[in-house]
């Protein structure tokens, strides 16, 4: 079994990722919460459909967005006063968005994160934010935005043997998924490496292969613009603790939401446990492998995890339940205790479920620029920003400031043929239904 290492040093960042994980199932049913010893279950397959541009384009967002603010390495418990409205304009303002109205749930208590953000992953309405356009340490979450830059580039199949330099460069402390000099990996074996260990070692092998560190954070950085995610600002491409490196919560699901689209990305980011040739690995995301006081969440389906001295812990997930598929991100807790982060998502994604359909949105996710830019030039007319009023009844309120090991199983967001980004004929493709499809399967536990 290769050994993660931690080392803590007062002078190192350390990336807290890694630790001992209890032996629960790997993936759990839309339904209870399940424990170790969870039985079997499938999800049917969903339709997809299309989403015009015009739902999702940019012109429905209310005033234009503001800039981020310049980044900070090491953020103080005070939000900025001046975010950006991209997304809407509640979206910019400090302390929590919500729309309460008779029927919609209150928030749950004892939530102490600095920023989060609760969105409909299918049509992109923000339900509830707190801070969401905060730009702060992103942790190893920002390995999202790395995935979904270069994870098309290298077929799966492709083999590459690990040269000495590879390595080098890596911050102290760094979480491994024991990738080693001298031996070849398959591409897949990588994407594994980082998304079930956040292994930093993965990542810049990966980045070699496609030209090198520099390059990588500037492929990055392009795609993050490309995707509107224009709070992040990249310095290292495993998310390691770096002077001016932030997202937000707002960016962090938009990375998500893209990632999400691609089939390999999803079931490397949904898959439970793996083999790298012969040492096993298992994900330590715990909302998707459970750890002794978190369970399995209901109908999770990935997506990163992450955890760094400056950062703290930050959490991004995907979820379904009842044939709605939600997004939260959770960026450092307050709150110290043992998995707090997987404790509030849960708690958001609880509220989440209850409210969607119910609550008037306070904003919503944005499309790609290319393809806001398709909708406007195929004459999709401007709608009012969901953020801009709260309906009819609606209270607004705003607080204060592995190639031969992992079987296909084990894995809850992958579908036959994907899901693509038709950057054409003004259209943002999303799977409507964003199912959990029937591979969906559950392995017996040894």
């Amino acid at each position: 079994m290769t050994q993660m290492t931690q080392l803590h040093t007062p002078k190192a960042s350390r990336n807290q990722e890694t630790g001992r994980l209890s032996f629960m199932s790997p993936v759990s049913p839309s339904g209870a919460r399940v424990r170790a010893g969870g039985g079997a279950g499938t999800l049917p397959r969903r339709s997809l459909l299309v989403v015009s541009a015009a739902a999702l384009s940019l012109s429905v967002t209310a005033p234009a967005a503001l800039a981020a603010p310049s980044p900070t390495t090491s953020p103080t418990a005070t939000p900025p006063a001046q975010m950006s409205t991209l997304g809407g304009a509640r979206l910019g303002m400090p302390g929590t968005q919500v729309n309460l109205a008779p029927g919609v749930p209150v928030l749950p208590k004892g939530l102490t994160a600095r920023s989060w953000i609760v969105s409909d992953a299918e049509s992109g309405q923000v339900l509830a934010a707190h801070n969401a356009h905060w730009a702060l340490p992103p942790a190893s979450t920002l390995k999202m935005l790395f995935a979904d830059t270069v994870l098309p580039r290298f077929p799966k199949d492709t083999r590459y043997k690990v040269a000495p330099a590879d390595l080098k460069g890596m911050g102290e402390g760094s979480s491994l998924a024991g990738i080693k000099e001298g031996v070849t990996y398959s591409v897949r074996d990588l994407w594994l490496g980082v998304f079930l260990k956040s292994g930093n070692d993965a990542v810049h092998v990966l980045s070699a292969m496609n030209g090198g560190v520099r390059r990588t954070v500037e492929d990055m950085q392009k795609h993050a613009e490309e995707l509107q995610a224009l709070d992040t600002r990249v310095v290292s491409p495993d998310g390691y603790d770096a002077p001016g490196q932030v997202s937000s919560a707002y960016d962090l699901t938009l990375i998500a939401r893209s990632g999400l689209q691609k089939k390999d990305f999803r079931d490397y980011c949904s898959t439970v446990s793996a083999k790298i040739g012969a040492t096993e690995i298992r994900n330590t995301n715990r909302l998707l492998a459970g750890d002794s006081d978190v369970p399995v969440y209901p109908g999770i389906a990935g997506v990163k995890n992450g955890n760094t001295t400056h950062a703290g812990a930050t959490f991004t997930g995907v979820a379904e339940r009842g044939g709605k598929v939600l997004l939260v991100t959770v960026m450092n807790p307050e709150k110290h205790d043992h998995n707090e982060v997987y404790k509030e998502t849960a708690k958001l994604f609880d509220w989440g479920f209850q409210a969607v359909g119910k609550v008037n949105p306070v904003g919503e996710l944005v499309p790609p620029r290319s393809a806001a830019t398709a909708g406007s030039t195929s004459g999709a007319s401007p709608r009012q920003s969901p953020g801009a009023g709260g309906g009819t009844g609606a209270k607004a309120t705003a607080s204060a400031p592995a190639v031969s090991g992992s079987s296909g199983v084990g894995t809850a967001l992958a579908i036959a043929g994907g899901l693509l980004v038709l950057l054409g004929g003004g259209a943002f493709l999303v799977n409507r239904r964003w199912p959990l499809p029937d591979l969906m399967r559950r392995r017996s536990r040894p």
